[in-house]
């Protein structure tokens, strides 16, 4: 969990220092973003650590179409995951802007077989500057051909935080 804390901490920082190269709102067609993600995890009875990075790019004003991949660090099995998405900011409200996306994620389990899995998020991005932006929501995911013999449960919803950088 410290580990967590320093990660956010770096990431906020960063996020201000490098935040300010974007002009125009980070939303605006054509702009990237680079997302850091860090958190804590629990699967097959263990405690991970979740470190994660991902990107962007803005085909439209608001409407992202991105990659996040993360691993999942500090207990056995090594599980790593990659997920293609695309999220639709609400732009043109001020301060707070709320977003709704989806998303399919491959995810790989030493020892065991990839699984697949769809879901959705939703959520609401407060600035932090220009460039830089706190997003927290919620994520609800649904894994596909998923054994619950092996697996605890095959769908998940859980919280989630993003400091995200755009450029």
């Amino acid at each position: 969990m410290k580990q967590a804390v320093y990660v956010m901490v770096a990431i906020v920082f960063f996020s201000y220092v490098f935040g300010a190269v974007v002009e125009a709102a980070p939303f605006t067609q054509g702009n990237k973003s680079v997302t850091i993600s860090g958190g804590s995890g629990h699967a097959f009875g263990s405690d991970y650590f979740v470190l994660g990075v991902g990107g962007g790019y803005y085909l439209l004003d608001g409407l992202e179409l991105g990659v996040d991949v993360d691993a999942w660090l500090g207990a056995d099995p090594d599980i790593y995951r990659i997920s293609p998405q695309v999220r639709y900011v609400f732009h043109k409200v001020d301060n707070i802007k709320s977003y709704v996306g989806t998303f399919f994620r491959r995810t790989f389990i030493e020892g065991l077989d990839d699984l697949d899995a769809v879901g959705f998020r939703g959520g609401v991005f407060m600035m932090l500057n220009r460039g830089s932006y706190l997003g927290v929501g919620a994520v609800y995911d649904s894994y596909l051909d998923c054994e619950e013999r092996i697996y605890s449960s095959c769908s998940n919803t859980y919280p989630e935080i993003v400091i995200s950088i755009a450029f």
